[in-house]
């Protein structure tokens, strides 16, 4: 099986201008592609992380990644996927968030030594005069078919800015730079880019001829059956990050620990890519689906946090709540099989609440915020009213319930919510 088809047979192949071509080019050739990543926070989570899959399979069978991080584009917001315009950004905040993204990508690419190219667009589009980019590029673009776009078409009743309307433009330079500069000839990006990648294509072909080699493939993007949701959601409708300061290295375990049972078979074979492909779908056929279940998130915290952050994860959600196969009885080629679990003891992630907090009168809800659970304090106002907030496994029913210093007499508190969102609760 060459990559084309793994990736395929992954379920990472959405749409693409030319299949027989990419693949021919991907098993004859050594291709130059590239991902885009607008930095328009200073984290990734969860639902960014299949096209970084996909580069880092690419990588591995010997094709070279260019990770755009756009300081440009992020600064305008794609349009893509959303009914309002995203706050604009200072450009302080975005060079920030693209020193930010940088680190996490370089943990899934390999970009020492030649192996990969880190680009930021702001380096091109910075020195480019308006005039010349309007006369060169705008000029080989038609507004029909920019209208046609979905992501602009489905704005065009709540209102569509300029600035968010060049966005296509602007990515279609990127691709036409990148080829020009790298000889990258394929663009790969999640389903909902497909009408700003065509018009790299185009523009290649038009800023040169038709012969000029230029494709795209687009990755499908991934929803939770069981909450209708775009993949990468926590139960409390909070993101699921990359950054351990945002979401803990037990808690990141824990969201792929209990994703979706009819999710398992996809998420291994697009998350563990790290096993071969028929052990996924393997463990993902075998009857324990909790064993599957551990092994994608250790799989997954692996990839992200490196080899330690799995294993304490791993070690403290089992102590916790109990190992699936602790005699492992799944075959796996996983490191997670030679973890002992003798002795395992619960290390949960810890909140520290501040002095302040505490003096004004902290209530359940505010400590749910605090503690990453819920992003609103009606979110936490539901979770108590549906029974499934306890502190020291006390259940608490009042919303307003609140605490004080005395609480912290005894040191920690326990703080539940759900079946599986532990938290340790210290004074600062």
């Amino acid at each position: 099986m060459n990559i084309y088809q793994e990736l395929k047979a992954r379920g990472f192949i959405y749409q693409e201008t030319d299949s027989a071509a990419i693949e021919k080019k991907l098993t004859t050739e050594k291709v130059v592609f590239y991902c885009g990543f607008d930095p328009t926070g200073d984290s990734l989570h969860v639902g960014h992380l299949l096209p970084v899959m996909a580069m880092r399979m690419l990588q591995k069978a010997g094709h070279v990644p260019t990770v755009l991080v756009g300081g440009a584009t992020g600064a305008i917001g794609d349009p893509s996927g959303r009914s309002t315009a995203r706050n604009m950004l200072t450009m302080e905040t975005v060079a920030n968030n693209v020193e930010c993204l940088k680190k996490q990508l370089a943990r899934f690419i390999t970009l020492e030594n030649g192996e990969a190219n880190f680009v930021n667009n702001f380096d091109w589009f910075g020195e480019l005069k308006l005039l010349d980019f309007l006369r060169d590029i705008g000029s080989r673009f038609s507004v029909n078919r920019m209208l046609a776009q979905k992501s602009v078409e489905s704005r065009m009743e709540n209102g569509l800015s300029f600035l968010e309307f060049s966005y296509s433009l602007l990515q279609g330079y990127d691709f036409y730079h990148l080829n020009k500069e790298f000889n990258c000839t394929l663009e790969i990006g999640g389903q909902d880019q497909w009408g700003n990648m065509v018009a790299g294509t185009e523009l290649i072909r038009r800023m040169y001829d038709e012969s000029r080699e230029a494709h795209c493939l687009t990755i499908p993007l991934l929803m939770n059956p069981a909450t209708g949701q775009k993949f990468g959601k926590s139960a409390g409708g909070t993101s699921v990050w990359l950054d351990p300061q945002k979401t803990s290295y037990f808690d990141y375990y824990q969201f792929w620990r209990n994703s979706d049972d009819a999710m398992v078979r996809e998420l291994l074979l697009k998350f563990a890519i790290e096993l071969p492909l028929d052990e996924c779908i393997a463990i993902a056929e075998q009857p324990n689906i909790n064993r599957a279940k551990e092994i994608l998130a250790y799989e997954a915290t692996k990839l992200a946090h490196g080899e330690q952050a799995a294993k304490d994860a791993y070690l403290a959600a089992g102590s916790k709540f109990g190992f699936a196969d602790p005699e492992n009885k799944v075959p796996t080629t996983s490191s997670i099989a030679g973890i002992s679990t003798a002795g395992a003891v619960a290390d949960l992630p810890e909140t520290a609440v501040p002095a302040e907090e505490l003096s004004n009168g902290l209530t359940v809800p505010r400590l749910l915020i605090l503690a990453g659970i819920c992003k609103s304090t009606s979110d936490g106002r539901r979770l108590i009213q549906g029974g499934a907030v306890s502190l020291n496994d006390a259940k608490i029913t009042d919303v307003n319930h609140t605490l004080t210093e005395n609480d912290f007499a005894a040191g920690a508190i326990t703080l539940r919510a759900g079946k599986k969102n532990f938290r340790k609760v210290v004074k600062k």
